[in-house]
């Protein structure tokens, strides 16, 4: 029984959602093989090798992997599936681009979003918002997995020694052609990677005061900057800031909630976080359930007092 994770990469290094994806294929049981599909990769693939618990790393280059375009990839993961019991994405949005993809032709069903595996064909995954967990049994010779990176800690990056192979890549399926990309740039880590996350909510009144009250807050912590659905769908922050089920799925070290009431989709992004720290006027508020810290204040002082003695 062996398992494939197909790493997130830049074709140079390896992002941090793979070492998750490797811990839960450890738990799978069997050797974990990683597949790196780039263009020009060999150095992510010597960065793989180095993931503690992996035994064999896979490059395949490519041209018509250099976007990582999904029909291209998933062309690329089917070309050596036999092998493989488990085949093990993060849930990111490349992963979940590219699995469905994968399990639709290998006829099997997709096992989304686990985090935790209970033995080699029982995984749990959470329903309802986080509000249920179902338990998942699959006999499907294939297990195809998207994996919820803020469910397993990270593999070390570094002390494995995994043989690297290469695999031919292959051609351009000629399905879907990439046109460009926009990046946003930010001074800030990035808030799926962040350590610290501080959030504000509709409750700061406009974008002014977003930026006003919160952004001095995350410089002082170096954290990352997020948002509640109603801070972004008021105009308050951008859709990359949204944490929450239908944006990003956090679980930094401390995560800050200024000014959020709590809303189950916002909790289903951020209650895995080890420390949460609410600042809110309403002492009813739904984030004091989660909160391991509760300050019941007005935030336009609160916050600033924070800075201050910071």
């Amino acid at each position: 029984m062996t398992a494939l994770v197909i790493a997130e990469h830049d074709h140079a290094t390896v992002k941090p959602a793979t070492l998750n994806t490797v811990t839960a294929a450890l738990a799978c049981g069997g050797d974990v093989h990683v597949l790196v599909a780039g263009a020009n990769a060999a150095e992510a693939g010597k960065a793989a090798a180095q993931i503690a618990g992996v035994s064999k790393v896979i490059v395949a280059d490519s041209p018509g992997l250099a976007e990582n375009l999904a029909e291209n990839v998933a062309a690329q993961v089917l070309a050596i599936a036999s092998n493989y019991s488990h085949i093990l994405f993060p849930s990111t949005a490349n992963g979940k681009n590219v699995a469905p993809r994968v399990a639709a032709k290998l006829d099997v069903a997709q096992i989304s979003d686990i985090t935790k595996v209970d033995s080699p064909d029982t995984f749990e995954r959470p329903i309802y918002a986080g509000n249920a967990i179902a338990t998942v049994q699959s006999s499907d010779a294939t297990k195809v997995i998207t994996v919820r990176t803020t469910g397993f800690d990270a593999a070390a990056a570094t002390g494995g020694s995994a043989t690297v192979e290469t695999a031919e890549g292959i051609a351009d399926s000629g399905k879907s052609s990439f046109v460009g990309r926009e990046v946003t740039k930010s001074e800030r880590p990035e808030l799926t990677a962040a350590k610290i996350i501080v959030s504000g909510g509709r409750a700061l009144g406009s974008a002014e005061k977003f930026t006003e009250v919160m952004a001095p807050l995350a410089d002082k912590l170096n954290a990352g900057l997020g948002a509640s659905r109603a801070a972004v769908d008021a105009g308050y922050a951008p859709n990359d800031w949204q944490v929450g089920q239908t944006g990003k799925i956090v679980a930094p070290q401390l995560y800050i909630a200024a000014g959020i009431s709590g809303a189950i989709q916002h909790l289903a992004g951020m209650k895995d976080s080890k420390v949460i720290v609410a600042i809110n006027k309403d002492e009813e508020a739904p984030i004091f359930s989660v909160a391991d810290y509760g300050l019941v204040a007005d935030l336009f002082v609160a916050v600033p007092e924070l800075v201050k003695a910071l």
